[in-house]
Parts: structure tokens; C-alpha cells; sequence
């Protein structure tokens, strides 16, 4: 009988932008004191590096060879930090050029199969909340529970919308809408891990529940497999 140790449990959470992902599996992952992927991310830390270093976003070779040197750290203080070689780049990540740039860089196949070492090494004790587009189909098919986070596009869109205005930016709904059903027909499309459930995938629909919903349902699913042991502590 093998002395290894049990794989840490993964919960794999994909879905298309806007639907919820981030904000919910921050949350869940506080809740069941688990570690925190955010794999969407890494495409924007890419882009951010490669327009830091000159590297061509069209280049996909390139770029998986500058991705693997990167040093990337999340952090779960009072709100999510993202680190980038020493720099704090939480604020920069989430601009609308780099999203813009991240989904270009996405699509190269070189760069996604540069980045699975990388992302399969979050997993470890006590467990894994891993969100974005293909955690469940290819980075981490063997999940102990995948859940696939939609909403309508224009439920998403108007999230976007009112995400921009608090914070004091002047967004077209309709501009948004737009480029957000573009994003989707890209992710959809490409031929390096498109868009897609899982087959053992758990469908979850957002367009009418609150995010507390959202997350109470995940974390039931959680429990129902039985993958939390003893109390859960809250990060």
C-alpha cells in the first residue's frame, strides 16, 4: 500500500467573463480556508510582462518562454493582492487594455501549456479554489468538483457597467455589451482550450441570485462530496 499522500481536493470554477467568477471564488476560498487561482489573471500578468519587456503579443513562443520565469504570488489579505516580480500589479491587471490584451495572448497554445505547471502547482493542502476558463477541461480534469458560473450577457454587461460607474469611470452599456459577446465568440472559438462545461460540470446560473446565494450553493455542493474535514477556517 502506498504511504503518498491523498492529491489536495481542487474546485474548479470556469465560466465567460462577467458572470461572477472572481468575486465568488474569492469568497468561497475564504470560506472553506482554501488556497485561491485566479488563472484569468495569469494571461493578464503575461501581457503585462510582455508589454513591460517588449515581447510580441502575437509571438506565442515568446511568450511561453518569458511566462515561466515569471514569479507570481496572490495574496489574501483584506482584499486579493497580485504580486508580479516583487511589484504589487493588483490595480494594473484589471485595466481594460491588459483584458483586452489578455484574451490576444490566450489563445496562443504554447503559452497555456507553458502556464499548467505553473497553475497545477497551486494545489495543495488544505485545498484549491481554481477559477477560469478551462480549470476543469484541461488543467485540472480530475477536480473533485467542477462548477460552471453563467449568466446572461446581459445580466454580465450590466454588472461590468455598474462595476465601472462606482468607480468613477464613463462606460457605454451598449460598448461593453458588445465587446463582452466578442470576448465570448473568442474563447468560445479558439483552438487551444475554448470555452466550454466540463461534461461532469455542475451548471450553475447567476443572472437572478446574489452573490451570497451564489456562493452558499457552491459550498453546499462542496460539503455534499464530502471534501472538507473538521472546522473551516476563514481567511
Amino acid at each position: 500500500m502506498s504511504d503518498a499522500p491523498a492529491p489536495s481536493p481542487v474546485l474548479a470554477i470556469d465560466g465567460p467573463g462577467g458572470a461572477g467568477k472572481g468575486t465568488v471564488s474569492l469568497r468561497v476560498a475564504r470560506q472553506l480556508g482554501w488556497h485561491y487561482l485566479d488563472s484569468g489573471a495569469l494571461y493578464r500578468l503575461v501581457a503585462v510582462a510582455a508589454a513591460r519587456d517588449g515581447v510580441d503579443l502575437d509571438d506565442g513562443d515568446a511568450l511561453a518562454r518569458a511566462a515561466v520565469h515569471l514569479k507570481i504570488e496572490f495574496r489574501l489579505a483584506d482584499a486579493l493582492q497580485v504580486w508580479l516580480d516583487g511589484a504589487d500589479v493588483t490595480t494594473a491587471i484589471r485595466e481594460e487594455p491588459t483584458a483586452r490584451a489578455a484574451s490576444r495572448v490566450a489563445m496562443h497554445a504554447p503559452l497555456r501549456t507553458a502556464l499548467l505547471p505553473l497553475q497545477r502547482a497551486f494545489a495543495r493542502p488544505p485545498g484549491l479554489v481554481a477559477e477560469g476558463r478551462d480549470m476543469g477541461t484541461v488543467v485540472f480534469p480530475d477536480a473533485a468538483l467542477k462548477i460552471f458560473l453563467t449568466a446572461s450577457a446581459e445580466q454580465r454587461a450590466q454588472r461590468r457597467w455598474l462595476q465601472l460607474s462606482q468607480a468613477g469611470v464613463d462606460a457605454s452599456l451598449a460598448a461593453i455589451l458588445d465587446d463582452l459577446r466578442r470576448r465570448d465568440a473568442q474563447d468560445a472559438s479558439r483552438a487551444a482550450a475554448p470555452l466550454r462545461p466540463a461534461d461532469d460540470a455542475v451548471l450553475v446560473d447567476s443572472s437572478s441570485l446574489t452573490v451570497e446565494e451564489v456562493c452558499a450553493r457552491i459550498v453546499g455542493h462542496v460539503e455534499e462530496r464530502g471534501l472538507t474535514v473538521g472546522d473551516r477556517p476563514v481567511r
